[in-house]
């Protein structure tokens, strides 16, 4: 084989190769560091060394032009696949199998340069909202019917909450807004958050995915009779930030005070102990929002 084909043949497979994409399963935090050093294959001994290597891994691949993307790597989402698949865990060929499999089913983010210390951040949270989103539709999906009407309630819940997030954004008018939905649940805690954007002709700018799941956790609220919370932060140019607050009983969203929305921002939520407002802020009182069909009764035990 001549000089000049052989620089061809590498030079093709170097362009094959960036066509491929890549994942890269990353132990985000200590804890799961340490779970996978209990494998004799694993041969990381610390996690910061760890971490470093993965980033120039990621670098290299970059520079090669792969489009790369990083998933979570459970240790405990490890172990099931090992014994569903019936693989060997202490073994770095079931490691890429379950990083595969990551690829398609797994918490991801796209690595496009960024340093560690903003996509791990960025990883957690996509793997959060990915857990909060199946726990909030599995509790609408299993629901069940009313009982009275046979009504499905998990639908019904959706299309209220559907209605009640409307309400918000329409009584909080043009600015950009900032609603977290807090319900409590069996084995959980729900959280989301929404970030949006209305304009002076009544127009609400916004992620759609990230809108669906903020009304699924607060629809799941609504179907499990959970008593939750749903803060609103209103920004204006040129105005002081408003905040507004409701509690989440009975199927709908009631107002509190201004009392209580003072309590809930200048309460330290650990300890209890208060702590200084906000410069620049206005603590308002929740405004009345719409109520909802009749409550239905559980169509399950």
């Amino acid at each position: 084989m001549t000089t000049t084909t052989t620089q061809t043949t590498a030079r093709l497979r170097r362009a094959l190769r960036r066509e491929i994409p890549s994942t890269v399963g990353l132990l985000a935090d200590e804890q799961d560091f340490t779970a996978m050093r209990r494998y004799r294959t694993f041969h990381f001994d610390d996690h910061p060394t760890y971490l470093k290597e993965v980033e120039a891994l990621l670098k290299s691949l970059a520079r090669q032009g792969t489009h790369t993307t990083v998933a979570l790597f459970d240790p405990d989402e490890y172990v099931s696949f090992c014994s569903e698949t019936g693989i060997a865990p202490d073994d770095p060929t079931s490691r890429s199998r379950f990083t595969d499999h990551l690829a398609t089913t797994g918490a991801r983010v796209v690595y496009t340069g960024q340093p560690l210390t903003a996509l791990l951040p960025e990883l957690v949270d996509t793997a959060v909202r990915r857990a909060t989103w199946e726990y909030a539709t599995t509790v609408l999906a299993t629901a069940g019917d009313c009982p009275d009407c046979g009504l499905d309630l998990g639908r019904d819940s959706f299309d209220r909450a559907t209605r009640l997030l409307l309400g918000l954004l329409d009584g909080a008018g043009a600015g950009t807004h900032h609603l977290v939905c807090s319900v409590p649940a069996a084995d959980d805690h729900l959280l989301a958050v929404l970030h949006t954007t209305r304009d002076e002709h009544g127009t609400n700018h916004h992620d759609p995915t990230t809108a669906t799941e903020f009304t699924a956790v607060l629809a799941a609220g609504i179907v499990m009779a959970s008593p939750g919370g749903l803060v609103l932060r209103v920004t204006h140019p040129g105005r002081p930030d408003r905040l507004h607050g409701w509690r989440l009983a009975d199927g709908t969203l009631s107002p509190l005070t201004e009392a209580e929305v003072f309590a809930a921002y200048c309460t330290d939520a650990r300890t209890g102990e208060p702590l200084p407002p906000e410069h620049g802020v206005d603590h308002r009182a929740g405004f009345p929002l719409a109520p909802g069909p009749h409550k239905h009764r559980p169509g399950r035990d």
